[in-house]
Formats: C-alpha cells, structure tokens, sequence
C-alpha cells in the first residue's frame, strides 16, 4: 500500500528542488556562455571548467553526505547550504572586465585571468551547492521517501531541472543583453538573493527524518560505498551505476554547448520563445513518468523514455528548420529526463537503510564526476574543427554544430548494450 507523504514534504521538495536547480542551470549552463561572451573562452576552457566543477563537486558529496550520516542531520547541511551557495554565487557578480582590467598587469590578458577566476568561483560554488543539494538535500529525499513512494517523488525532483530552465531562461529574457554591462550582475545577484532566501525559509519548512547517527567512523563512512566488500554486497546497484555512467556521458556531450549551439549555430535569438513550451511539455510528462516507474518498474519505463531520447538525438542531428528543432528538443528534454527519473529512483531503491548519506558520493561519482569529465572533452574533440567567427577584439570564437548530439547518440546506445549485457549476466549468476 503506498505510504502517503505530507503537504509539507512536498512543499519543502518542490521549493528547494526548483531553487537548487535553478542554481544549477547557471552553473551548468549559463556559466559556459558568460565566459563565452565575457572572455570568448574556448571549448577547451568550457570542458575544463565542467571538470573542474565535477571533480569538486564528487568530493564534497563524497566527505559531507558521510558526514551528515555520522551527525545523523540533513537539515541544518541542506539550510546552511543554501544560504552559503547563495553568497557565492553573488560573488560572481563581481568577475567583470571593468573591475579586472584596473587590477591585471599589462602584461597578462584580462580574458586569462577571468576564465581562471570563474572556474576557481565555480568551484567554490559548488561545493556549497554540492553540500546542500547533491549530499544533504539527496539524502533527505532517500530518507524520507519509501518504494511506494519514491517514483513519484523522484518524478517532481526530475523535473525541476526542465523547469529552472524555464525559469532562467523566460525570467531573464526580458533584461536586454546585448550591449548591457549590468545583465550578468543582475543575473548572478538575482539567483544569488533567491538562493539564500530559499536556505533560510528551510529552516521553518524542512522537517528532519529520524535518523540514529552512524556508529562506524567518519573515515570509514568516506570510503564506505567504493569498498569491494560493498559493491559485492550490492551487485545491481554498482550495475545500474554504471549504465548511469554511461547515459549521463551522452548528455555531457552535448549539454555545455546546447545553448551555445540555438544561439550561435542556428541564429535562434527566440530559442526561448521557441522552445519554453518543450520544457513545459517535458516536464509534466517527467512528473506523470515517475507515477509510470511506480507501477511498471525500471525496465519498462526506461526503454521508453531512451527511445524518446533517441529520436530527439535523430532529428536535433537531421534538422535545423525551427518546427523540428522544436520537436526534436521535445523528445529529447523528454527522455532526458525520465530517464533520469527512473534511474534516480532505481538508485535509490537499491540504496541500504539508513546509509543514503554515505552512497550520495557514489552516486554523484556516477552522475556528475566521470560524465562532467569525459562527456565534455568528448563534445570538445567533436567540435575540434568547428567553424569560427572572429570577434571584435581579434579573437576567434567557436561556433557548436549538429555532430554534438550524433555523438550523445552513440553514448547512449552504448549504455543500454551495457545494460543488456549486464542484465543478462546477473540473471545467469542467479
């Protein structure tokens, strides 16, 4: 019988699921193109400031949901979180030509010093974010959900991301950007303010699952989910791990340049307009898809939203007209993200009790680390002899083409052979 979840709970998993994912989506997606435009970065210094950002964002879930374990609190690490990852996202308000330019030596480029300084700012951001989100907030959602339960739930946090992008992209449409020095300090300052207002509410609004902290020490709660002794303990979820691997590489192939690619490629200066109601539609089939895994299972929710995400590959590759653009963004928003539906939902049905805390690490090595690493510099080696535009300065910029997503296409059937391989092995095994 499924267990029935309070108002409260979902008041408190909307409202910190949205805010951190619209915090997100200027760290994953914005901050490519305020170095793009600020300091014409190169997709080299994109993919490593996405590896950057992923390798910090592993070891803070890895020590912090360990933590939480041991403190046996989620609570005071996500509120806390929130209002420190607020600040530093106010910081980079602050990363303009104006104020550097005073204060670099002749002899050094003000463009060099300003990707290096996003991507030391990105990395602090994320470690606040990554403790509040992707360790506490993670953990907080695995405790206080059940197998009756947890599709559903996970189905609102899938979304989320979809909808931030709706969020950002429809609430700053508004604020002119070309030739507008104070767009990005109003965008920063805006998500910054938000983020640490969110953080401060959570502590009226979040209540604290009753957990008993953990016995065993900090350091072995650490390395606790990359033990051998675990993953044997645990065969199918180090299984599902890593099919999650692979699937999250294929959207890291193409995710840091997507924006780039409307913008730049196609000359779609209402990319908003044109693909809002994709996002919309997307997401309210990511919420409907999570009831869908609750009753179906993996096997058959998954295989259908990878063919969705498949055919959204297809025509993104195929097409450039602006209806199929549209259509083809629909599918892949769609099987983008529920997939990650069933698969966070999977993750966390096959997570031991009482010990979230300690596998958010594993799963944000899964889901963030290897991917936020390999997916980039794979789109990076696709776009290695993209076109190029020169820029007013005497620099030449990069212009992203369709081979992103043919590239993303090969990753994702290459995640659901591993799959099949895998399942097959197990079900001989037993």
């Amino acid at each position: 019988m499924k267990t029935k979840l309070s108002p409260k709970f979902w008041v408190a998993l909307t409202i910190f699921s949205l805010v951190g994912q619209i915090a997100w989506v200027i760290e994953n997606m914005y901050l490519n193109v305020f170095i793009y435009d600020m300091f014409n970065a190169s997709a080299d210094d994109i993919s490593t400031m996405v590896a950057a950002s992923a390798i910090a964002a592993t070891l803070t879930t890895i020590f912090i949901g360990a933590l939480s374990d041991k403190v046996g609190k989620r609570k005071l690490f996500m509120c806390g979180g929130y209002i420190l990852w607020g600040i530093s996202i106010l910081g980079f308000a602050l990363v303009r030509t104006d104020i550097l330019e005073p204060i670099v030596p002749a002899t050094v480029s003000v463009a060099t010093v300003g990707v290096s300084l996003v991507i030391i700012l990105d990395c602090l951001m994320t470690f606040f974010g990554s403790s509040a989100n992707d360790a506490a907030f993670n953990a907080w959602l695995t405790d206080s959900t059940d197998e009756t339960n947890r599709g559903s739930a996970e189905g609102i946090n899938a979304m989320m991301p979809l909808v931030a992008i709706l969020v950002v992209f429809g609430g700053f449409m508004f604020i002119p950007k070309e030739g507008n020095d104070a767009y990005w300090p109003t965008v920063f300052t805006i998500i910054g303010v938000s983020v640490l207002a969110i953080g401060i509410i959570g502590f009226f609004i979040i209540d604290d699952p009753k957990l008993t902290p953990s016995e065993t020490s900090y350091m072995r709660n650490i390395v606790h989910g990359f033990l051998p002794s675990t993953v044997k303990g645990n065969p199918m979820l180090y299984i599902y791990l890593v099919c999650f691997i692979v699937f999250n590489i294929s959207i890291q192939i193409f995710m840091p340049y997507l924006i780039l690619y409307y913008e730049k490629s196609l000359a779609m200066a209402d990319y908003v307009l044109i693909m809002a109601p994709a996002i919309v539609i997307a997401s309210v089939v990511t919420a409907f898809w999570g009831k869908v895994y609750d009753k179906k299972g993996f096997g058959f929710s998954y295989n259908i939203s990878f063919a969705w995400l498949c055919l959204g590959y297809i025509l993104l590759y195929i097409f450039t007209a602006k209806g199929l653009v549209f259509i083809g963004s629909l599918f892949m928003m769609s099987g983008y993200l529920a997939s990650m539906a069933v698969f966070g939902a999977k993750v966390r049905d096959l997570t031991p009790a009482g010990k979230a805390g300690m596998f958010q690490g594993v799963r944000i090595f899964s889901q963030v680390l290897v991917p936020g690493v390999i997916g980039p510099k794979i789109g990076a080696w696709i776009l290695r002899d993209a076109d190029k535009v020169l820029n007013g300065d005497g620099t030449y910029s990069f212009i992203p083409n369709q081979n992103i997503f043919l590239g993303a296409l090969v990753a994702a059937f290459a995640a659901m052979a591993i799959m099949l391989v895998c399942t097959k092995l197990m079900k001989k095994k037993a």
